[in-house]
């Protein structure tokens, strides 16, 4: 048997070694390769992230909450004065324009900007308004909009993108078509601007059962909260709703409204009531800040004041709703105790939220609902707004 002589001594000679420059070339390329495949596989991430909300139920979520930068001007890039946007949100008309119409008599119109959306193709103008700050108000695109549907949270997605549009706009508050003012505007002006954060009614309810478990795990159920949808946000947060991509789509498909108890539909009601009930539009605001980890950056609780009739009769029947200020209800004494309300109590947390503006001691509500046409007269005539009113002053708690 032949045998390869070993290297030393005279015998066949080893094979030469491989270059160094030639090693030092090809570890640069493989570098280079890795880093690039590195590249494309976050940008593939990043993609699948940002559509997540598109595919089928059950498949692994993004691991992390992807924010973009928003296509409107941020609260910082602007310098000029602020505004604040009044948005409101109605079926049709205005009924209470008359009231508001006195309540901006008395704004510098540099100081705020209105929107509405109504129903689609409904104009307002001398023949639909008494009010001229709300001539041609109304969104372009607005849609067909049905209670406790995504449509709502859908409705109010398109008035804050509106009013974005405008950098002078740096405060948004959201109102339905029977919300009333109860100081005059230089005082919820100050209020307003007064603050750093949005004013979000957020709230832990884990006894209504509202969370979808196929939500899950793009929401998980330690995000999940509830509130009023009359939100005020500050720009920042009204961009992170408007740019929303992710949790949107997935109220859209997992949060839907069950439908009341309808006696002509016999023993079908059975089946309808095992359906899950989720209201969108009070919890999708407050959901999304927290799932982008804004709750320290929001007062937990409203500005608009809701009186709830919660007979177990009213329940069984229609669910909770909110009662309608009538014109007896609307006298001096009842809105004093409404502007003197300066906590709210939250049982399903064990939690008293003081009232706050800025560190300060405030009055909690710059609004109510809902009033009727008689009780709005009634208010105009008996001075809750228009010139009348005590001056905000930060750092004192200010009642009138």
């Amino acid at each position: 048997m032949m045998k390869k002589a070993v290297a030393g001594g005279g015998g066949a000679t080893a094979a030469p070694g491989i270059p160094v420059r030639y090693m030092l070339r090809l570890s640069w390329k493989l570098v280079i390769g890795v880093c690039i495949i590195l590249c494309l596989m976050a940008f593939l991430r990043l993609q699948y992230s940002l559509s997540y909300s598109d595919s089928e139920p059950g498949l692994s979520p993004p691991t992390s909450f992807v924010r973009h930068r928003s296509r409107f001007m941020s609260s910082y890039e602007f310098e000029g004065n602020a505004k604040i946007a009044f948005l409101f949100l109605a079926r049709r008309n205005l009924p209470l324009d008359f009231l508001w119409g006195s309540f901006f008599e008395n704004a510098d119109v540099g100081n705020f900007s209105v929107y509405i959306h109504a129903e689609p193709g409904f104009v307002f103008d001398e023949s639909t308004t008494k009010s001229s700050f709300f001539y041609n108000r109304q969104l372009k695109n607005s849609i067909k909009v049905a209670w406790g549907e995504s449509s709502m949270i859908e409705a109010e997605r398109l008035l804050l993108g509106a009013a974005l549009e405008d950098p002078a706009n740096q405060r948004f508050v959201l109102l339905s078509e029977s919300c009333v003012p109860l100081y005059n505007f230089s005082y919820i002006y100050n209020y307003l601007m007064a603050s750093p954060r949005s004013f979000v009614d957020s709230f832990l309810d884990n006894k209504e059962g509202r969370y979808n478990q196929k939500m899950a795990p793009v929401i998980p159920k330690n995000k999940w909260r509830k509130g009023s949808q009359w939100i005020t946000v500050i720009r920042k947060h009204a961009e992170v709703i408007v740019d929303d991509q992710v949790i949107f789509p997935t109220f859209q498909k997992f949060c839907k409204r069950r439908p009341m108890v309808d006696a002509s539909k016999g023993k079908l009601n059975l089946k309808l009531q095992k359906q899950h009930n989720c209201i969108p539009d009070e919890h999708y605001v407050p959901t999304l800040l927290a799932m982008n980890d804004l709750e320290d950056e929001i007062e937990q609780r409203p500005v608009t004041y809701t009186l709830w009739n919660q007979s177990m009769s009213n329940m069984e029947t229609k669910g909770w709703h909110p009662i309608t200020f009538r014109h007896a209800d609307a006298g001096p004494q009842q809105i004093r105790r409404i502007k003197g309300i300066n906590h709210v109590y939250y049982d399903t947390e064990f939690r008293t939220e003081w009232c706050s503006n800025n560190g300060t001691l405030v009055p909690c509500f710059l609004f109510a609902r809902k009033f009727s046409q008689g009780a709005a007269m009634r208010l105009l005539s008996e001075g809750v707004v228009g010139q009348s009113g005590t001056p905000f002053i930060a750092g004192h708690f200010a009642l009138s």
